[in-house]
């Protein structure tokens, strides 16, 4: 009962004794009849409904002849959450103006109408002397005008005045306020302008771009090259860095050098102690030529801003400030420079120093202040924490330049490229490439363009090379140096021939199927015990005995002619797919990198719809098995399907034909599948012949969904329980016919025998 009563008598003290401003040209209402505006009734009508908001007023303020009028709802707030005598000065009852503007897409106005109300974080930017104005809302007016009510918007200035009182209205995750306001204008830092700024050897020039909508500027600081051009207008950069301060309510923006000095001494910070030293280091001790001045100059303001007294700055406040004349005669406007015969010199030691006031006159342009991004604020914008491998890409066509575009602009990893190939006038159909790169390398291409993007933060390295020649040393150390490699190249040679590598890093293939409806994502693990070569033979396994395999691999927007020669063939494909599979490709690439798992992905998607359905498999291990010329490579799923087909099928043998395929540029069968026996196949506990019914067609199917890469390379068939692998002499007659029926292709056979405990391989050549 105390403490209600005290409060109540020092919130009545405060009353009393209260000075309140007054809205200029407001006109009382009787009435809430009289208002016109649909958001002032409805306010009006929730204050007569709330308990802890009293009507004081009702006033109207005219805007002018056919401009209608503002309305503003006068109130009482009290608020039980408010604590007694809180450090911020926020009462228990304020009196408040709720003005509401005409049009209805600008937010309704909290106007504090005590006189010393306190200057508060998420405070809007006032005219000095005027009421301060509540920032309610973080969301932007037209997110709030979807679900805004009277009765809720009360509720809100209700939970702004009690959060405000107990500190608590700054989340701790948000970050801390900026000092200013930001200005129309815009000036442009290097990504890297803090390490640049530490040399002083570095001097900065300031580029003016052209002038937007309302003759608001986009101005750019850049380092000074030595046979950088003159400029038409010089502009010159003052940087200017201030003691911490603790972050509190964003200041009005200065019209004058003398308002940015006054706002700056309330946060006991010194511009002339700043401002001084800086102009006078403009100049030696041999003084300056007046015609070195320039014609405009840029006031850069660095402030670093903390959470609380004592705490480390968790941001720096940048503001600009664009001044007309150079800074040589702004230094003899504050005093720190004199002018001699034509040429300027320092005061300190010569006149004494003293301070001059003209300055204080001097007129100034706000401006924002941006940063080019490096590659740590390309991730937060993309909300990427990992920074990315330092990696190799294959290939530097449509697929491989769009993705790396992708990962550049996301400032994921640090990238090399390798790529033999040239920008040809139908490569513009489908690659980031423009008119005038016709002719360059691809590598350049992507590599420039990489360059003009993040400004020299990170670099694409263009190596122009066959990346299948592991001889090249340029070609061999980076594919041994990196720690990932994605292979883009949309061939065979490459990831076959990659790994038969010992030494290299870990790789992935990544590829669009020619309808460019599906694209394919081919991963190793992390250790390498299963490369590329054995989850390929895996993702045709997933081809063929899967229904969405029928027509994966299939070109659906035929294919034209690019170039004269034979081999100058190209299948039609709409850049936009290519763009929303490497959308997809560029976004997992990273997730299963970060995965120790070898990995297969399918993204396909349904031409008509655009639905898209993921078809994951988990790549098994592979088993090298020595034949004459040949190494045999079979994976551990293929194995283990043999084995289940064994099992159905006791007592009886069984067995079918081998799928796979040959590459004599590795020397290597990799085996695909096994077909399972053929119906009319004859099956007994101690033989088996397979059959002939639906074997052609099965081989052509595989053909098909495989682009020709699986074909018929032998026959598999098992041992009865109990028996192993070894072959019997039938078995030694039948790989001889096989042989035999291989050489018009001047292929090897291979038989394949399952046996208990084990699963053999056998080469046979006609003599």
């Amino acid at each position: 009962m105390g403490s209600s009563s005290n409060r109540s008598v020092t919130s009545a003290a405060r009353r009393l004794n209260a000075i309140y401003h007054q809205l200029p040209n407001a006109v009382p209402l009787a009435t809430a009849e009289e208002l016109t505006l649909p958001r002032a009734r409805q306010i009006a009508a929730a204050v007569a409904a709330h308990p802890d908001f009293t009507l004081i007023a009702l006033l109207a303020q005219p805007l002018g002849e056919g401009q209608g009028q503002l309305e503003s709802v006068v109130v009482e707030a009290t608020c039980e959450g408010v604590p007694t005598r809180n450090p911020v000065g926020i009462g228990y009852r304020e009196r408040l103006a709720l003005r509401v503007p005409v049009d209805e897409k600008y937010p309704v106005e909290v106007l504090t109408l005590r006189v010393d109300f306190p200057d508060l974080i998420h405070q809007n930017l006032t005219a000095p002397g005027s009421p301060a104005s509540l920032c309610l809302y973080f969301e932007p007016s037209v997110a709030v005008r979807r679900t805004w009510t009277a009765a809720s918007f009360l509720r809100r200035i209700q939970w702004w005045l009690v959060a405000s009182a107990r500190g608590e209205l700054h989340p701790a995750d948000q970050p801390v306020e900026t000092l200013f306001f930001a200005g129309q204008h815009e000036l442009i830092l290097p990504w890297n302008f803090d390490v640049l700024k530490a040399d002083p050897a570095v001097q900065f020039t300031v580029r003016c771009g052209h002038e937007r909508k309302g003759g608001a500027l986009s101005c750019f600081v850049e380092r000074i090259q030595p046979d950088a051009p003159p400029m038409t207008k010089k502009v010159c950069l003052l940087p200017l860095s201030f003691p911490p301060i603790v972050h509190g309510r964003i200041e009005r923006l200065p019209q004058t050098l003398g308002q940015l000095a006054d706002t700056l001494a309330t946060r006991n910070l010194d511009l002339g102690a700043i401002l001084m030293p800086a102009l006078e280091g403009q100049v030696s001790d041999a003084g300056r030529s007046v015609e070195e001045d320039d014609d405009l100059t840029i006031v850069l303001i660095e402030v670093p801003i903390t959470r609380a007294p004592d705490e480390p700055p968790s941001a720096i406040s940048h503001r600009a400030l664009l001044l007309t004349g150079g800074r040589l005669a702004l230094g003899e406007a504050t005093g720190a420079l004199f002018q001699h015969e034509g040429r300027y010199y320092r005061t300190t030691g010569i006149l004494g120093g003293e301070a001059e006031d003209s300055w204080r006159d001097r007129r100034v342009s706000p401006m924002a202040v941006l940063r080019m991004n490096d590659p740590a604020t390309a991730r937060r914008h993309s909300g990427i924490v990992d920074e990315g491998p330092t990696g190799v890409v294959i290939g530097a066509g449509s697929l491989g330049s769009a993705i790396l575009n992708l990962w550049g602009r996301a400032g994921w990893g640090t990238w090399t490229v390798i790529d033999n190939d040239h920008i040809k006038p139908h490569n513009l159909s489908r690659h980031l490439a423009y008119g005038y790169q016709v002719g360059q390398m691809k590598v350049d291409v992507v590599a420039s363009h990489h360059l003009l993007m993040s400004e020299g933060a990170s670099r694409v390295t263009a190596v122009t090379a066959d990346a299948t020649d592991f001889d090249n040393n340029q070609v061999r150390t980076a594919l041994s140096e990196a720690e990932l490699v994605v292979d883009v190249s949309t061939t065979l040679e490459y990831p076959r021939k990659a790994s038969q590598e010992d030494t290299f890093a870990r790789h992935m293939s990544v590829f669009i199927t020619p309808s460019g409806n599906a694209g394919v994502l081919l991963s190793e693990d992390a250790d390498r015990s299963i490369r590329l070569r054995t989850v390929e033979a895996q993702y045709y396994r997933a081809l063929i005995q899967h229904e969405w395999g029928k027509d994966h691999l299939q070109a659906s927007l035929g294919s034209f002619w690019s170039g004269a020669g034979c081999r100058d063939l190209s299948v039609v494909l709409p850049y936009s797919r290519i763009m929303g599979q490497a959308s997809t490709l560029a976004e997992h690439v990273p997730l299963i990198a970060s995965k120790a798992e070898a990995a297969i992905r399918i993204w396909c998607r349904e031409a008509d719809t655009g639905a898209i359905m993921c078809h994951a498999t988990t790549p098994a291990g592979e088993r090298r098995i020595p034949l004459d010329k040949f190494d045999l490579y079979i994976d551990a799923g293929a194995e283990e399907q043999l084995r289940e087909m064994r099992r159905a099928a006791f007592p009886n043998e069984t067995g079918g034909v081998l799928l796979g395929y040959y590459d004599f540029n590795i020397q290597a069968v990799v085996i695909v599948a096994g077909l399972p026996a053929p119906p009319d196949s004859i099956s007994t506990p101690h033989a088996f012949e397979r059959g002939t019914e639906g074997v052609k067609e099965a081989v052509v199917e595989a053909m098909g969904r495989t682009a020709q890469v699986v074909g018929y390379i032998g026959e598999w068939h098992s041992h009865p329980p109990g028996h192993g692998a070894r072959p019997s002499i039938h078995d030694i007659i039948q790989l001889a016919h096989l042989a035999q029926g291989m050489a018009d292709d001047g292929l090897p056979a291979i038989q394949l025998i399952v046996g208990e405990t084990e699963i053999c391989a056998y080469q046979g050549v006609a003599l």
